[in-house]
């Protein structure tokens, strides 16, 4: 992996990139779903990773029809993946040494994410990795979500970076898209998604880890 110019600002996705809820998520979403007497296949869930929350909501709303009562089912989800988050260590690998490796390099940092402030925090806040950003872009700071390019645009913006000079780190289908027509110099690294040939062709490169993004970086110094 070459970097065409210098990295002077890095935007990280946060679920399925930063923390591994996608995962926890899906579980929660496929138990909730047996238990209300349905179920969630996984590739209906794969269809509303990296959607925004509205979006999400009507894959499944679609899926489960009209009548199906997805406020209950929401909420219950949420529940079940809150006493995971709990007592779990979710920070993906790799995510404290490629921060650390930024921070040392005084190469500034964001987060944009389609999960709200309050998620966040929630998310990146108990293992200290929260403060170490320099701004987060959230749901609710931006009119049009992923895979429109709003949410990099403005992550761009507030760290005073041109977007052709940051890196985006994704995971997700629709971040790539986004994130590729903010003009990022953008990296997929895989987590319940594979990278298709849009992906492919969309990206810089697909990445295993982030470690293997950290190993770039420091080779690009």
């Amino acid at each position: 992996m070459i970097f065409p110019r210098p990295v002077r600002a890095v935007v990280f996705d946060m679920d399925g990139l930063l923390i591994n809820s996608e995962v926890v998520i899906r579980d929660a979403m496929m138990a909730t779903a047996r238990d209300m007497g349905v179920e969630l296949p996984n590739d209906v869930f794969i269809r509303m990773v990296g959607l925004t929350y509205a979006a999400s909501d009507a894959v499944a709303q679609a899926h489960f029809g009209p009548d199906f009562p997805l406020s209950d089912f929401n909420a219950e989800v949420w529940r079940r993946a809150q006493a995971v988050f709990e007592v779990e260590d979710i920070l993906k690998d790799g995510v404290r040494e490629i921060v650390d490796h930024l921070e040392a390099a005084g190469i500034p940092r964001a987060v944009a994410t389609s999960s709200s402030h309050d998620t966040v925090r929630r998310h990146l806040a108990p293992s200290g990795i929260y403060a170490r950003f320099q701004t987060i872009v959230a749901r609710g700071d931006y009119e049009r979500g992923k895979p429109h390019p709003d949410p990099f645009l403005l992550a761009a913006e507030r760290l005073g970076a041109r977007p052709a000079d940051c890196l985006a780190l994704e995971d997700s289908h629709n971040g790539v898209r986004a994130a590729h027509a903010a003009g990022m110099m953008t990296v997929m690294v895989p987590d319940l998604l594979e990278p298709t040939e849009e992906m492919r062709t969309l990206c810089l490169a697909i990445a295993d880890t982030l470690h293997d993004v950290l190993a770039a970086l420091k080779g690009s110094d």
